[in-house]
C-alpha cells in the first residue's frame, strides 16, 4: 500500500516570511536567494529594474524532522517554488530531491473560491491519502477536499509568522498512524 503523500509548501511553513522583518525567528538562518524563475518573473513585470534577492529564513532542523516522517509519508513539494525548491530550499535544510507538484494555473483562486492549489492537489493525489502543510488554506478548502477527495486527508495550517513547530511535526506523525475512521480534514 502506498504511503500517504505529504504536500509541503515553502513560504509560511519552512520560511516564516510573516515574522517581524527585523527579527529572525530562533533556530532559523538567513539566506539570500536568486532563483532564475524569480529573476524571470520580476524581469517580466518590471523589465528595467534590478532584481533583488529573496530573503528566506530556513531552519536546518526541519530537514531531519521531515526525513523522520519519510517512513510514514511520501514527501512532495507543493509550493510555487516548484522545482526551484529542490535546488534552493531542500539542500539548505538537508532534504534530498523530492517530487514536485507542477501547478497548471496562474490564477489565485480555484473552484468555490478555494486556494488555487486545492483542486490541483486533490487531482494530484488521485484518491491517495494526503496531508497538506500550508499557510493559505481556509474552511472553503477543507470543505472542497471533504467533498471531492475520496481518501483520508488532513489540511494542516501553519502560522506564516512562526513556521513549522515541534507540535506540527507531532500532529503529522500522529495523523499517519491514526485509523482512517477517526479523522476529518481539519487541523
Amino acid at each position: 500500500m502506498d504511503r500517504p503523500l505529504l504536500y509541503l509548501d515553502v513560504d509560511g511553513p519552512l520560511n516564516p516570511f510573516a515574522a517581524k522583518p527585523h527579527r529572525r525567528p530562533e533556530g532559523y538562518e538567513t539566506h539570500r536567494l536568486l532563483p532564475a524563475s524569480w529573476v524571470a518573473r520580476c524581469t517580466e513585470m518590471k523589465p528595467h529594474r534590478k532584481v533583488k534577492e529573496l530573503r528566506v529564513w530556513l531552519n536546518p532542523a526541519h530537514g531531519p524532522k521531515l526525513l523522520a516522517l519519510a517512513d510514514r509519508f511520501e514527501l512532495v513539494w507543493a509550493t510555487t517554488w516548484e522545482h526551484d525548491a529542490n535546488e534552493w530550499i531542500g539542500p539548505r535544510i538537508g532534504l534530498p530531491e523530492l517530487p514536485v507538484v507542477e501547478w497548471q494555473t496562474s490564477k489565485r483562486f480555484g473552484p468555490d473560491l478555494t486556494f488555487f492549489k486545492t483542486a490541483e492537489l486533490v487531482e494530484h493525489a488521485a484518491g491517495r491519502p494526503f496531508v497538506w502543510v500550508d499557510d493559505e488554506m481556509t474552511v472553503r478548502d477543507r470543505r472542497y477536499v471533504e467533498r471531492e477527495h475520496p481518501g483520508r486527508a488532513l489540511l494542516h495550517w501553519v502560522d506564516p509568522a512562526k513556521g513549522l513547530l515541534d507540535a506540527d511535526f507531532e500532529a503529522l506523525a500522529a495523523w499517519a498512524v491514526r485509523p482512517a475512521d477517526t479523522e476529518g480534514s481539519a487541523a
